[in-house]
Protein backbone atom coordinates (compact mmCIF):
# COMPACT_ATOMS: atom_id res chain seq x y z
CA UNK A 1 0.00 0.00 0.00
CA UNK A 2 2.97 2.36 -0.31
CA UNK A 3 1.22 3.68 -3.23
CA UNK A 4 1.75 7.59 -3.67
CA UNK A 5 5.04 7.93 -4.42
CA UNK A 6 4.50 4.86 -6.52
CA UNK A 7 1.65 5.35 -8.87
CA UNK A 8 3.25 8.68 -9.67
CA UNK A 9 7.04 7.15 -10.21
CA UNK A 10 5.24 4.74 -12.92
CA UNK A 11 3.21 7.75 -14.82
CA UNK A 12 6.55 9.75 -15.07
CA UNK A 13 9.39 7.06 -15.10
CA UNK A 14 7.69 4.72 -18.04
CA UNK A 15 9.99 5.45 -20.68
CA UNK A 16 13.28 4.91 -18.38
CA UNK A 17 15.38 2.33 -18.30
CA UNK A 18 14.85 -0.14 -14.71
CA UNK A 19 17.10 -2.11 -14.53
CA UNK A 20 18.71 -0.50 -11.12
CA UNK A 21 18.15 -2.25 -7.33
CA UNK A 22 18.37 -5.73 -9.40
CA UNK A 23 19.54 -8.68 -7.73
CA UNK A 24 21.44 -12.19 -8.68
CA UNK A 25 19.44 -15.08 -9.63
CA UNK A 26 19.00 -17.94 -6.76
CA UNK A 27 21.74 -19.40 -8.23
CA UNK A 28 24.11 -16.76 -8.19
CA UNK A 29 24.26 -16.27 -12.36
CA UNK A 30 23.97 -12.33 -13.55
CA UNK A 31 20.84 -11.42 -14.75
CA UNK A 32 19.51 -12.36 -18.26
CA UNK A 33 16.39 -11.27 -19.50
CA UNK A 34 17.08 -13.59 -23.07
CA UNK A 35 16.03 -17.08 -20.32
CA UNK A 36 12.49 -15.14 -19.85
CA UNK A 37 11.63 -17.82 -23.07
CA UNK A 38 13.88 -20.64 -22.58
CA UNK A 39 11.89 -23.76 -23.11
CA UNK A 40 14.06 -25.36 -20.37
CA UNK A 41 14.05 -22.39 -18.08
CA UNK A 42 11.04 -20.58 -16.11
CA UNK A 43 11.90 -17.24 -15.01
CA UNK A 44 10.08 -15.44 -12.06
CA UNK A 45 10.52 -11.93 -11.00
CA UNK A 46 9.83 -11.07 -7.41
CA UNK A 47 10.60 -8.36 -4.86
CA UNK A 48 10.43 -9.78 -1.81
CA UNK A 49 12.71 -9.36 1.28
CA UNK A 50 13.92 -10.87 4.08
CA UNK A 51 13.00 -13.84 5.56
CA UNK A 52 10.12 -13.81 2.62
CA UNK A 53 12.97 -13.60 0.07
CA UNK A 54 14.52 -16.60 1.76
CA UNK A 55 11.01 -18.72 1.42
CA UNK A 56 10.89 -17.65 -2.60
CA UNK A 57 14.30 -19.27 -3.15
CA UNK A 58 13.65 -22.45 -0.82
CA UNK A 59 10.35 -22.63 -3.44
CA UNK A 60 12.46 -22.70 -6.20
CA UNK A 61 15.27 -24.73 -4.78
CA UNK A 62 12.43 -27.62 -4.16
CA UNK A 63 11.02 -27.35 -7.75
CA UNK A 64 14.42 -27.43 -9.40
CA UNK A 65 15.41 -30.89 -7.12
CA UNK A 66 12.09 -32.16 -9.06
CA UNK A 67 13.15 -31.51 -12.32
CA UNK A 68 15.60 -32.47 -14.71
CA UNK A 69 14.12 -31.64 -17.91
CA UNK A 70 13.79 -27.80 -16.69
CA UNK A 71 14.64 -25.24 -13.53
CA UNK A 72 13.43 -22.16 -12.32
CA UNK A 73 15.13 -18.98 -11.87
CA UNK A 74 14.06 -16.15 -9.64
CA UNK A 75 15.25 -12.45 -9.57
CA UNK A 76 14.74 -10.40 -7.47
CA UNK A 77 13.69 -6.64 -7.84
CA UNK A 78 13.70 -3.45 -5.53
CA UNK A 79 9.23 -2.26 -5.76
CA UNK A 80 9.59 1.07 -7.42
CA UNK A 81 12.09 -0.13 -10.11
CA UNK A 82 10.23 -3.45 -10.55
CA UNK A 83 7.24 -1.63 -10.99
CA UNK A 84 8.39 0.17 -13.92
CA UNK A 85 10.73 -2.42 -15.66
CA UNK A 86 7.71 -5.19 -15.83
CA UNK A 87 5.57 -2.37 -17.42
CA UNK A 88 8.28 -1.59 -19.94
CA UNK A 89 8.42 -5.36 -20.32
CA UNK A 90 4.71 -5.95 -20.62
CA UNK A 91 4.86 -3.49 -23.57
CA UNK A 92 7.63 -5.50 -25.55
CA UNK A 93 6.31 -8.73 -24.99
CA UNK A 94 9.35 -9.02 -22.63
CA UNK A 95 8.55 -10.30 -19.92
CA UNK A 96 9.04 -13.37 -17.62
CA UNK A 97 7.04 -16.26 -17.58
CA UNK A 98 5.78 -15.72 -13.97
CA UNK A 99 5.61 -12.71 -12.96
CA UNK A 100 4.65 -11.29 -8.80
CA UNK A 101 2.23 -8.66 -9.12
CA UNK A 102 -0.74 -6.74 -6.84
CA UNK A 103 -4.10 -7.79 -8.67
CA UNK A 104 -6.24 -4.93 -9.25
CA UNK A 105 -6.39 -1.92 -11.77
CA UNK A 106 -3.20 -2.72 -12.86
CA UNK A 107 -2.91 -6.35 -13.49
CA UNK A 108 -6.56 -5.97 -15.43
CA UNK A 109 -4.67 -3.72 -17.54
CA UNK A 110 -2.78 -6.22 -18.42
CA UNK A 111 -5.04 -8.54 -18.81
CA UNK A 112 -7.04 -6.77 -21.41
CA UNK A 113 -3.74 -6.52 -23.56
CA UNK A 114 -3.53 -10.23 -23.48
CA UNK A 115 -0.67 -10.02 -21.68
CA UNK A 116 -1.72 -12.71 -19.03
CA UNK A 117 -2.25 -15.96 -19.29
CA UNK A 118 -5.90 -17.26 -17.90
CA UNK A 119 -5.83 -19.98 -15.16
CA UNK A 120 -9.47 -20.65 -14.67
CA UNK A 121 -9.22 -23.67 -17.08
CA UNK A 122 -6.14 -24.89 -14.80
CA UNK A 123 -7.89 -24.64 -11.37
CA UNK A 124 -10.54 -25.84 -12.18
CA UNK A 125 -9.30 -29.09 -13.88
CA UNK A 126 -7.73 -29.96 -10.52
CA UNK A 127 -10.04 -28.97 -7.71
CA UNK A 128 -7.39 -29.09 -4.66
CA UNK A 129 -5.30 -26.60 -6.11
CA UNK A 130 -8.01 -23.94 -7.04
CA UNK A 131 -9.40 -25.36 -3.36
CA UNK A 132 -6.37 -24.23 -1.69
CA UNK A 133 -6.76 -20.97 -1.27
CA UNK A 134 -9.20 -18.42 1.06
CA UNK A 135 -12.09 -17.34 -1.11
CA UNK A 136 -11.87 -13.61 0.05
CA UNK A 137 -8.67 -13.04 -1.59
CA UNK A 138 -8.90 -14.30 -5.30
CA UNK A 139 -11.27 -10.92 -5.83
CA UNK A 140 -7.69 -8.58 -6.92
CA UNK A 141 -6.78 -11.68 -10.01
CA UNK A 142 -10.67 -12.19 -11.26
CA UNK A 143 -12.00 -9.97 -13.64
CA UNK A 144 -14.88 -11.31 -15.85
CA UNK A 145 -15.21 -14.50 -13.78
CA UNK A 146 -11.42 -15.56 -15.07
CA UNK A 147 -8.66 -15.98 -12.71
CA UNK A 148 -5.25 -14.61 -13.78
CA UNK A 149 -2.80 -15.36 -10.88
CA UNK A 150 -2.89 -16.96 -6.96
CA UNK A 151 -1.30 -15.97 -3.79
CA UNK A 152 2.18 -16.35 -3.25
CA UNK A 153 2.38 -14.81 0.04
CA UNK A 154 0.81 -13.58 3.58
CA UNK A 155 -2.36 -11.63 3.87
CA UNK A 156 -2.40 -8.04 5.53
CA UNK A 157 -6.52 -6.72 6.75
CA UNK A 158 -6.54 -3.67 8.50
CA UNK A 159 -7.67 -3.40 11.66
CA UNK A 160 -7.17 -1.02 14.70
CA UNK A 161 -4.40 -1.97 17.54
CA UNK A 162 -4.34 -0.15 20.90
CA UNK A 163 -2.97 0.05 24.06
CA UNK A 164 -4.61 -1.50 26.61
CA UNK A 165 -3.05 -0.20 29.30
CA UNK A 166 -4.59 2.88 28.27
CA UNK A 167 -8.03 1.50 27.67
CA UNK A 168 -7.96 -0.13 31.16
CA UNK A 169 -6.50 2.86 33.14
CA UNK A 170 -9.69 5.06 31.69
CA UNK A 171 -11.99 2.07 32.24
CA UNK A 172 -12.62 1.81 28.58
CA UNK A 173 -14.43 -1.40 26.91
CA UNK A 174 -13.84 -2.24 23.32
CA UNK A 175 -16.31 -0.33 20.94
CA UNK A 176 -18.26 -2.69 18.20
CA UNK A 177 -20.29 0.22 17.05
CA UNK A 178 -18.96 3.99 15.75
CA UNK A 179 -20.99 5.83 18.12
CA UNK A 180 -19.31 3.81 20.87
CA UNK A 181 -16.20 4.21 19.27
CA UNK A 182 -16.72 8.94 19.05
CA UNK A 183 -17.72 7.92 22.57
CA UNK A 184 -14.14 6.47 23.41
CA UNK A 185 -12.15 9.12 21.83
CA UNK A 186 -14.51 11.57 23.85
CA UNK A 187 -12.98 10.02 27.18
CA UNK A 188 -9.44 9.94 25.57
CA UNK A 189 -10.00 13.99 24.35
CA UNK A 190 -11.41 14.32 28.00
CA UNK A 191 -7.97 13.11 29.68
CA UNK A 192 -5.21 14.54 27.11
CA UNK A 193 -4.63 11.26 25.13
CA UNK A 194 -4.32 11.00 21.66
CA UNK A 195 -7.14 9.18 20.52
CA UNK A 196 -5.91 7.90 17.44
CA UNK A 197 -2.24 8.10 15.93
CA UNK A 198 -2.05 8.77 12.05
CA UNK A 199 1.04 8.88 9.46
CA UNK A 200 -0.83 10.41 6.87
CA UNK A 201 2.25 12.09 5.29
CA UNK A 202 2.24 8.56 2.86
CA UNK A 203 -1.67 9.10 2.75
CA UNK A 204 -2.38 5.50 2.04
CA UNK A 205 -2.99 4.98 6.14
CA UNK A 206 -5.77 7.63 5.82
CA UNK A 207 -7.36 6.05 2.68
CA UNK A 208 -7.89 2.64 5.08
CA UNK A 209 -10.81 5.69 6.48
CA UNK A 210 -12.30 6.10 3.24
CA UNK A 211 -12.35 2.59 2.77
CA UNK A 212 -13.82 1.29 5.73
CA UNK A 213 -15.97 4.04 6.22
CA UNK A 214 -17.48 3.51 2.56
CA UNK A 215 -18.31 0.17 2.94
CA UNK A 216 -20.07 -0.10 6.48
CA UNK A 217 -22.25 2.45 4.83
CA UNK A 218 -22.85 1.57 1.77
CA UNK A 219 -21.28 -1.82 0.63
CA UNK A 220 -18.39 -2.96 -1.57
CA UNK A 221 -20.51 -2.06 -4.25
CA UNK A 222 -20.22 1.26 -3.82
CA UNK A 223 -16.48 1.41 -4.95
CA UNK A 224 -17.01 -1.06 -7.22
CA UNK A 225 -19.33 1.22 -9.20
CA UNK A 226 -16.36 3.19 -9.50
CA UNK A 227 -14.25 0.56 -11.04
CA UNK A 228 -16.97 -0.45 -13.19
CA UNK A 229 -16.89 2.82 -14.80
CA UNK A 230 -19.93 3.84 -13.71
CA UNK A 231 -21.14 7.57 -14.76
CA UNK A 232 -20.67 10.37 -11.27
CA UNK A 233 -19.85 6.84 -9.18
CA UNK A 234 -17.58 9.34 -7.26
CA UNK A 235 -20.75 11.17 -5.89
CA UNK A 236 -22.32 8.15 -4.22
CA UNK A 237 -23.85 9.39 -0.91
CA UNK A 238 -21.90 6.86 0.82
CA UNK A 239 -18.44 8.38 -0.55
CA UNK A 240 -19.52 11.38 0.35
CA UNK A 241 -20.97 10.72 3.97
CA UNK A 242 -17.28 9.00 4.20
CA UNK A 243 -15.19 11.74 3.75
CA UNK A 244 -17.81 14.05 5.84
CA UNK A 245 -16.90 11.65 8.85
CA UNK A 246 -13.22 11.54 7.93
CA UNK A 247 -13.52 15.16 8.38
CA UNK A 248 -15.61 15.51 11.94
CA UNK A 249 -12.59 13.30 12.76
CA UNK A 250 -9.91 15.93 12.15
CA UNK A 251 -12.18 18.71 13.02
CA UNK A 252 -12.76 17.26 16.71
CA UNK A 253 -8.79 16.55 16.73
CA UNK A 254 -8.84 12.44 17.02
CA UNK A 255 -5.59 12.79 15.70
CA UNK A 256 -1.99 14.05 16.47
CA UNK A 257 -1.06 17.63 15.74
CA UNK A 258 0.57 17.39 12.93
CA UNK A 259 -0.16 13.80 11.82
CA UNK A 260 -0.27 15.55 7.88
CA UNK A 261 3.72 15.26 8.11
CA UNK A 262 4.43 12.25 9.93
CA UNK A 263 5.52 9.57 7.87
CA UNK A 264 4.53 5.67 7.88
CA UNK A 265 8.08 4.19 8.06
CA UNK A 266 9.64 5.85 10.73
CA UNK A 267 7.35 4.62 13.06
CA UNK A 268 6.27 7.79 15.14
CA UNK A 269 2.69 6.98 14.93
CA UNK A 270 3.79 3.78 16.21
CA UNK A 271 5.64 5.18 18.73
CA UNK A 272 2.77 7.14 20.11
CA UNK A 273 0.47 3.85 20.75
CA UNK A 274 3.05 1.45 22.48
CA UNK A 275 4.21 4.80 24.85
CA UNK A 276 0.62 5.53 25.69
CA UNK A 277 0.34 9.02 24.38
CA UNK A 278 -2.13 7.94 22.04
CA UNK A 279 -4.50 4.72 22.56
CA UNK A 280 -5.24 3.41 18.88
CA UNK A 281 -4.17 3.45 15.17
CA UNK A 282 -6.20 1.63 12.26
CA UNK A 283 -3.14 -0.17 10.60
CA UNK A 284 -2.19 -3.46 8.27
CA UNK A 285 -1.61 -6.53 10.12
CA UNK A 286 2.07 -6.10 9.18
CA UNK A 287 2.33 -2.86 11.63
CA UNK A 288 2.51 -5.98 14.44
CA UNK A 289 5.91 -6.98 13.33
CA UNK A 290 6.79 -3.52 12.81
CA UNK A 291 6.00 -2.81 16.72
CA UNK A 292 7.40 -6.05 17.81
CA UNK A 293 10.77 -5.23 16.37
CA UNK A 294 10.86 -1.32 17.63
CA UNK A 295 9.21 -2.21 21.22
CA UNK A 296 9.11 -5.88 21.63
CA UNK A 297 8.21 -5.46 25.66
CA UNK A 298 4.86 -3.39 24.31
CA UNK A 299 4.04 -6.65 23.36
CA UNK A 300 5.71 -9.35 25.27
CA UNK A 301 3.69 -7.81 28.39
CA UNK A 302 0.35 -8.26 26.71
CA UNK A 303 -0.37 -4.69 26.10
CA UNK A 304 -0.89 -4.84 22.71
CA UNK A 305 -4.76 -5.05 21.70
CA UNK A 306 -6.55 -5.52 18.28
CA UNK A 307 -10.34 -5.00 17.29
CA UNK A 308 -12.32 -4.93 13.89
CA UNK A 309 -13.28 -1.55 11.79
CA UNK A 310 -16.40 -0.86 14.04
CA UNK A 311 -19.86 -1.31 12.36
CA UNK A 312 -21.89 1.92 11.85
CA UNK A 313 -25.10 2.13 12.51
CA UNK A 314 -27.94 2.11 9.87
CA UNK A 315 -24.90 1.44 7.42
CA UNK A 316 -25.78 -1.36 4.76
CA UNK A 317 -22.30 -2.54 4.65
CA UNK A 318 -21.25 -6.08 6.29
CA UNK A 319 -19.28 -5.59 9.20
CA UNK A 320 -17.30 -8.74 8.49
CA UNK A 321 -16.21 -6.99 5.16
CA UNK A 322 -12.00 -5.78 5.76
CA UNK A 323 -9.95 -3.45 3.95
CA UNK A 324 -5.90 -3.88 2.99
CA UNK A 325 -3.95 -6.18 1.18
CA UNK A 326 -5.53 -9.55 0.76
CA UNK A 327 -1.93 -10.73 -0.87
CA UNK A 328 0.30 -10.58 -3.87
CA UNK A 329 0.09 -12.81 -6.82
CA UNK A 330 1.97 -14.52 -8.86
CA UNK A 331 0.60 -14.59 -12.95
CA UNK A 332 1.86 -16.17 -15.88
CA UNK A 333 2.53 -14.75 -19.58
CA UNK A 334 0.75 -14.87 -21.97
CA UNK A 335 4.10 -14.74 -23.45
CA UNK A 336 5.62 -17.64 -21.90
CA UNK A 337 7.21 -20.49 -23.97
CA UNK A 338 6.96 -23.04 -21.11
CA UNK A 339 3.19 -22.48 -20.03
CA UNK A 340 2.96 -26.18 -18.80
CA UNK A 341 5.83 -25.79 -16.37
CA UNK A 342 4.88 -22.09 -15.34
CA UNK A 343 1.69 -23.79 -14.25
CA UNK A 344 3.13 -26.55 -12.41
CA UNK A 345 5.75 -24.59 -10.44
CA UNK A 346 2.48 -22.59 -9.91
CA UNK A 347 0.62 -25.73 -8.11
CA UNK A 348 3.10 -27.72 -6.81
CA UNK A 349 5.97 -24.91 -4.98
CA UNK A 350 4.24 -22.05 -4.59
CA UNK A 351 2.85 -21.87 -1.36
CA UNK A 352 3.10 -25.25 -0.80
CA UNK A 353 3.48 -27.24 2.82
CA UNK A 354 6.69 -26.31 3.68
CA UNK A 355 6.62 -22.63 2.23
CA UNK A 356 3.60 -22.79 4.39
CA UNK A 357 4.79 -23.60 7.37
CA UNK A 358 8.14 -21.57 6.64
CA UNK A 359 5.88 -18.52 6.77
CA UNK A 360 3.69 -19.04 9.59
CA UNK A 361 6.62 -19.40 11.28
CA UNK A 362 7.91 -15.91 10.57
CA UNK A 363 4.66 -14.82 12.21
CA UNK A 364 2.79 -14.51 9.19
CA UNK A 365 -0.45 -15.52 8.13
CA UNK A 366 -0.63 -17.24 4.68
CA UNK A 367 -3.96 -17.46 2.69
CA UNK A 368 -4.76 -20.88 2.10
CA UNK A 369 -7.06 -22.85 3.99
CA UNK A 370 -6.38 -25.41 6.90
CA UNK A 371 -3.62 -23.97 8.70
CA UNK A 372 -5.27 -23.22 11.70
CA UNK A 373 -3.69 -25.87 13.95
CA UNK A 374 -0.30 -24.63 12.86
CA UNK A 375 -1.05 -20.94 13.76
CA UNK A 376 -2.26 -22.04 16.59
CA UNK A 377 1.33 -23.91 17.79
CA UNK A 378 2.66 -20.41 17.10
CA UNK A 379 3.68 -17.70 20.22
CA UNK A 380 1.49 -14.92 18.89
CA UNK A 381 -1.21 -17.19 17.81
CA UNK A 382 -4.44 -15.01 19.07
CA UNK A 383 -2.65 -12.52 16.77
CA UNK A 384 -2.62 -14.71 13.93
CA UNK A 385 -5.66 -16.37 14.46
CA UNK A 386 -7.12 -13.14 14.85
CA UNK A 387 -6.11 -12.29 11.29
CA UNK A 388 -6.66 -15.66 9.67
CA UNK A 389 -10.32 -15.48 10.86
CA UNK A 390 -11.28 -12.49 9.75
CA UNK A 391 -9.79 -12.86 6.25
CA UNK A 392 -11.30 -16.37 6.45
CA UNK A 393 -14.88 -15.39 7.55
CA UNK A 394 -14.81 -11.91 5.12
CA UNK A 395 -17.43 -11.62 2.53
CA UNK A 396 -15.60 -8.87 1.14
CA UNK A 397 -12.06 -8.24 1.41
CA UNK A 398 -11.45 -4.87 -0.85
CA UNK A 399 -8.12 -4.55 -1.63
CA UNK A 400 -6.27 -0.88 -1.49
CA UNK A 401 -8.04 1.48 -3.71
CA UNK A 402 -5.51 2.76 -5.11
CA UNK A 403 -3.62 -0.44 -5.93
CA UNK A 404 -7.91 -1.35 -7.83
CA UNK A 405 -7.19 1.29 -9.73
CA UNK A 406 -5.28 2.68 -12.42
CA UNK A 407 -2.15 4.68 -11.89
CA UNK A 408 -3.76 7.96 -12.80
CA UNK A 409 -6.93 7.38 -11.00
CA UNK A 410 -5.22 6.01 -7.67
CA UNK A 411 -2.77 9.42 -7.97
CA UNK A 412 -5.74 11.86 -8.43
CA UNK A 413 -7.73 9.75 -5.64
CA UNK A 414 -4.63 9.97 -2.86
CA UNK A 415 -4.28 13.47 -3.93
CA UNK A 416 -7.51 15.13 -3.23
CA UNK A 417 -8.10 12.58 -0.13
CA UNK A 418 -5.11 14.54 1.23
CA UNK A 419 -7.30 17.48 0.76
CA UNK A 420 -10.04 16.48 2.31
CA UNK A 421 -7.60 15.44 5.31
CA UNK A 422 -6.29 19.03 5.65
CA UNK A 423 -9.62 20.42 5.16
CA UNK A 424 -9.20 22.45 1.75
CA UNK A 425 -12.01 20.78 0.09
CA UNK A 426 -15.44 19.31 0.73
CA UNK A 427 -16.37 16.07 0.65
CA UNK A 428 -18.79 16.97 -2.48
CA UNK A 429 -16.09 18.90 -4.05
CA UNK A 430 -13.58 15.70 -3.29
CA UNK A 431 -15.77 13.55 -5.56
CA UNK A 432 -16.78 16.26 -7.79
CA UNK A 433 -12.89 16.42 -8.90
CA UNK A 434 -12.51 12.65 -8.62
CA UNK A 435 -15.64 11.71 -11.39
CA UNK A 436 -13.24 13.04 -13.98
CA UNK A 437 -10.97 10.40 -13.44
CA UNK A 438 -13.54 7.07 -14.09
CA UNK A 439 -12.50 5.67 -16.84
CA UNK A 440 -15.57 3.28 -18.99
CA UNK A 441 -15.18 -0.25 -19.08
Amino acid sequence: MEIKKLMIAVGLLIGLSACDGEEPNVDGEGNDDASANAENTILIWDISTGNEKELVKQEVEDFNSKHDDVQAKVEFFQNDPYKQKLQIAMGADESPDIFYNWGGGVLESYTSSDKVYELTEDLEEKSEWKDKYLDSVMGPVTFDDEIYGIPNTKVQPAAFNYNKEVFEEYDLEVPETWTEFIDVVEVLKENDVIPIALAEKDVWPGLMYLEYFTDRIGGPEVFQNVVDGKKEAWSDPAIIKANEMIQELVEMDAFQDGFQSVEYEGGSADALVYSGKAAMQLDLSSGFNNILSTSPDFIENGNFGWFEFPEIEDGSGDPRNIVGNPSNYYSVSENSKNKEAAIEYLEDSVLNDDSVEGYISEGLVPPVEGVDSSLEEQKYSDWLKFNYDITDEAPNFQMSWDQELSPKHATELLENLDKVFNLSITPKEFSEEMNKYIEDK
